[in-house]
């Protein structure tokens, strides 16, 4: 009889330590790493400092008026780089295999697309452009109200143009997103968020642009999941 109970009490043991075992497997995975900024673009956006950190130094305002929004208000569509029209620019730094013709014109390449993670060929054509687009990382209407609209034309322009600001990505996921802040959307690729609101913050701390309550905590949800 004692033989019986002692094995009883074993098997209670096992069984415990098992459901504590299951219990932290199931936290981990409820609770998942996503993939780390790059070294080089985390000295790029915040030198020794780090997102978590400039996050927490932008001020913290609710939304102004949408009132007076344009897309002119930042520019007449895209400037120059080295005499090359930005979206082209951007086209060539984030394709691969691209081909390049006449006017600095991206004729075709391979987007591995930060938002979706999906492979897309890209082909110019009336038809077929659109299929990848350039995103403002900041949405422009976003920026317009949380602080834009207090800058002068040319740092507005600045923001509409600036590579940092700028990804090429997949069109409807482009389209999805809108004028979305971090509350409101992240990339269904989740590999890239830290990424993507490591360099939403990046930009508002170059542009002196503040960030709404709801925002900053959707911001900070992804940063302290991410590796390192």
């Amino acid at each position: 009889m004692r033989g019986t109970k002692l094995q009883c009490r074993r098997i209670m043991a096992l069984f415990v330590v098992v459901l504590s075992v299951l219990a932290v497997w199931s936290s981990q995975l409820s609770q998942p790493k996503l993939a780390p900024v790059p070294a080089a673009l985390q000295q790029q956006y915040f030198g020794s400092s780090n997102a978590l950190d400039e996050l927490n130094k932008l001020e913290v305002k609710g939304r102004a008026p949408k009132t007076g929004y344009t897309r002119k208000q930042f520019g007449n569509g895209w400037g120059k780089i080295d005499g090359c029209s930005v979206r082209e620019v951007i086209l060539a730094r984030d394709l691969s295999d691209e081909k390049v013709g006449e006017g600095c014109k991206v004729l075709s390449g391979v987007l591995q697309d930060p938002y979706t993670g999906q492979t897309i060929h890209f082909q110019r054509g009336e038809k077929t452009s659109s299929k990848v687009q350039i995103d403002h990382v900041v949405a422009l209407s976003d920026a317009w109200q949380k602080g834009a609209q207090n800058l002068s034309a040319i740092d507005r322009e600045k923001i509409a143009n600036d590579p940092l600001n700028l990804l090429a990505s997949e069109g409807q996921a482009n389209q999805n997103k809108g004028d979305s802040d971090a509350s409101t959307w992240l990339p269904p690729n989740k590999d890239f968020r830290c990424q993507y609101v490591a360099r939403q913050i990046a930009v508002k701390k170059k542009y002196h642009l503040w960030v709404t309550d709801a925002e900053k905590q959707a911001s900070a949800n992804v940063l302290e999941k991410c590796k390192g």
